[in-house]
C-alpha cells in the first residue's frame, strides 16, 4: 500500500507566481469528502467583489508568510505562521491579501461533500 509523505516546504518558487499554485497532497478517494492542498501565494489577492462560496466546510492554515482573510460583513483578519481559521460550508470569504515579497504556504482541508479540483478563482462570484 502506497503511503503518501513528502515535506510542506519543498519546491517553494524563488519568485512572484502569475496566479497562485492549488497542489492537492492527498484527498479520500473511496469518498471524496476530504482533499488537503498545498496552497502558494506571491502577492495574489481575491479580485474586488469576488467572494469564495463553497459547499464544503474548509481549514486553513499559514505555514509561513503573511495573509489577510475577509469573511463577508466582517473586518479583514490578519493570519501569520500558525494562524488557522476554519471556514463554514456557504460562508462566503475572499483572500484580501498575501505578502509580495515572500510566499505564503497555506494547508488547506477540505471536509465534506464530493469536491471538483481547487482551481484559481473557484467559487461562485455574486
Amino acid at each position: 500500500m502506497n503511503v503518501p509523505a513528502g515535506n510542506l516546504l519543498a519546491g517553494l518558487p524563488s519568485g512572484t507566481l502569475p496566479d497562485e499554485m492549488f497542489t492537492t497532497l492527498t484527498e479520500a478517494a473511496s469518498s471524496g469528502t476530504v482533499r488537503i492542498e498545498r496552497i502558494l501565494s506571491t502577492g495574489q489577492a481575491s479580485p474586488d467583489g469576488f467572494w469564495y462560496d463553497q459547499g464544503w466546510d474548509e481549514f486553513v492554515l499559514v505555514v509561513q508568510g503573511a495573509a489577510r482573510l475577509q469573511l463577508e460583513g466582517e473586518a479583514e483578519r490578519a493570519l501569520g505562521p500558525g494562524d488557522w481559521m476554519m471556514i463554514p460550508a456557504r460562508r462566503r470569504h475572499r483572500v484580501a491579501w498575501t505578502d509580495p515579497a515572500a510566499p505564503t504556504v497555506w494547508l488547506a482541508v477540505h471536509i465534506g461533500g464530493k469536491q471538483p479540483p481547487e482551481t484559481p478563482g473557484q467559487g461562485e462570484n455574486a
